[in-house]
């Protein structure tokens, strides 16, 4: 088994049966586990902030970093290995409250929000989703299997 380590603001997919996604450190960022099982295909983001228009030149740079200039990018690599969208299974992790306990910014409420919209445009749904409270998340994905795990507070479950 290969593990392959999704960064903040970064995005990867995977069609190899041995590989292992894993983004850790999920707060008010929002990870997304998207799998096709027809095709083993399956890929990891890690979105810092809603919307790229904050900052352009960065979006450039790091489409990931932003959920909307990343999921769009993301969703093409997805398609462009053959994933289906009607076959798409999408869990969501993360989009907590933390280093922001005035709930001042709602980064992580405005980054769920974002990403709804996105699938939604886009006809996908999503399975799954742990989101919101104020614990950090690790969240993995088995190309193999497609079994997705999320670790909190150092326990891990099913997802």
């Amino acid at each position: 088994m290969s593990q392959i380590i999704i960064d903040i603001a970064d995005g990867k997919v995977s069609n190899k049966p041995d590989d292992v996604l894993v983004t850790y450190s999920l707060g008010s960022c929002v990870g997304v586990a998207i799998y096709d099982p027809g095709v083993q295909v399956g890929g990891i983001i890690h979105c810092m902030l809603p919307i790229a228009s904050v900052d352009p030149q960065k979006a450039e740079v790091k489409p990931f970093m932003f959920v909307d200039s990343g999921m769009m990018k993301f969703l093409t690599m997805l398609f462009d290995l053959g994933v289906n969208r009607s076959r798409a299974i999408i869990k969501v992790a993360g989009c907590a409250r933390i280093l922001d306990n005035s709930n001042l910014f709602r980064i992580g409420e405005r980054n769920h929000t974002v990403l709804r919209k996105i699938l939604w445009k886009n006809g996908l749904m999503i399975k799954a989703e742990q989101v919101g409270g104020s614990l950090s998340r690790t969240l993995r994905l088995e190309i193999g299997s497609g079994r997705c795990t999320l670790r909190s507070s150092g326990v891990e479950s099913e997802f």
